[in-house]
């Protein structure tokens, strides 16, 4: 095994694709065939089952896959270090979808301004999924709601508080004015899949008037959501911060929930420039809210 050959294999596994994984290594998928053929045959175990034009990890190369993380972000951890004054290399970033269309785009256009040498790469996920990646050396670090449902308070990642969301539960411009959970019209709550922070927050602010958790719409964006909510159904939970990028916010009644911290998580003695530099960037975003009156209807 040698760190190319890994770096190609966990490339197929996240693509699922030969053709995929070539594109995005720039290699030749002649190339990419070959070297996989090379690994299974030096490991003696066969790690993707060959559906058509899909490559599906099996269990062995389920298990590689976890090692093959791991020993890539130590190798990229030992590279960094050798360089401690200068960020360079690669950064797996995490985020929730309203953090990256909110709050990053300003601190990473600084960071890779300030470092263009630093390749930074960016995913989004729910809060808890992506605590999960960052345990999993799959990220090297992520921006989350905390605490994540599902996960102690005191799980073992480091964290930073890095800004306070102030959350809204949208409602139908039609539906009369709600101050507690009893006030309630509506009984489905339209969110992100399991793992999101906000959505465990909705839920448990609309169980308060029955008792019982509320039906869910599990939907993949923000403008999915409001575009939900507007359609007189259900409710769903929105940073202001995002209401706030919205040039013709739709014309809903807002319930304010109150803050929800945003942290940075990353493993436990992980610390390289690039992080550092990250960190850095974060801290000197500036952070403007806006004022929305509770239990208003947004005015564009």
């Amino acid at each position: 095994m040698d760190l190319v050959a890994l770096e190609i294999f966990r490339t197929v596994a996240h693509e699922g694709s030969v053709t995929r994984a070539a594109e995005r290594l720039g290699r030749a998928q002649s190339n990419v065939t070959t070297r996989v053929q090379q690994l299974e045959e030096q490991l003696g175990a066969a790690l993707f089952l060959r559906e058509g034009r899909r490559m599906v990890l099996t269990p062995a190369g389920a298990t590689l896959q976890g090692y093959a993380e791991r020993l890539l972000a130590l190798a990229e951890e030992a590279r960094q270090a050798l360089h401690p004054g200068t960020p360079t290399g690669h950064l797996r970033i995490g985020a929730m979808e309203s953090t990256a269309a909110a709050r990053l785009p300003a601190p990473l256009a600084q960071l890779h301004a300030r470092w263009p040498a630093l390749v930074l790469e960016l995913r989004t996920a729910p809060s808890r999924q992506l605590v999960e990646q960052v345990l999993a050396h799959e990220l090297d670090c992520a921006l989350v709601a905390w605490p994540p449902p599902g996960l102690d308070e005191e799980a073992p990642v480091p964290r930073t508080p890095v800004w306070t969301e102030s959350l809204l539960l949208a409602l139908p411009a039609s539906h009369p004015p709600a101050e507690t959970p009893a006030d309630l019209r509506v009984h489905t709550l339209a969110a992100f899949a399991h793992g999101c922070t906000y959505r465990r927050i909705g839920e448990d602010w609309m169980r308060q008037a029955t008792g019982q958790a509320p039906q869910v719409l599990e939907l993949a964006s923000y403008p999915a959501i409001l575009a939900c909510v507007a359609g007189g159904r259900c409710a769903g939970v929105v940073p202001e911060a995002v209401v706030d990028l919205l040039h013709t916010p739709p014309a809903l009644r807002w319930v304010p929930l109150g803050p929800c911290d945003t942290v940075l998580v990353h493993r436990t003695g992980y610390a390289t420039p690039a992080l550092a530099a990250l960190q850095a960037a974060l801290h000197g975003a500036q952070d403007t809210p806006s004022v929305l009156a509770p239990d208003s209807s947004l005015r564009s």
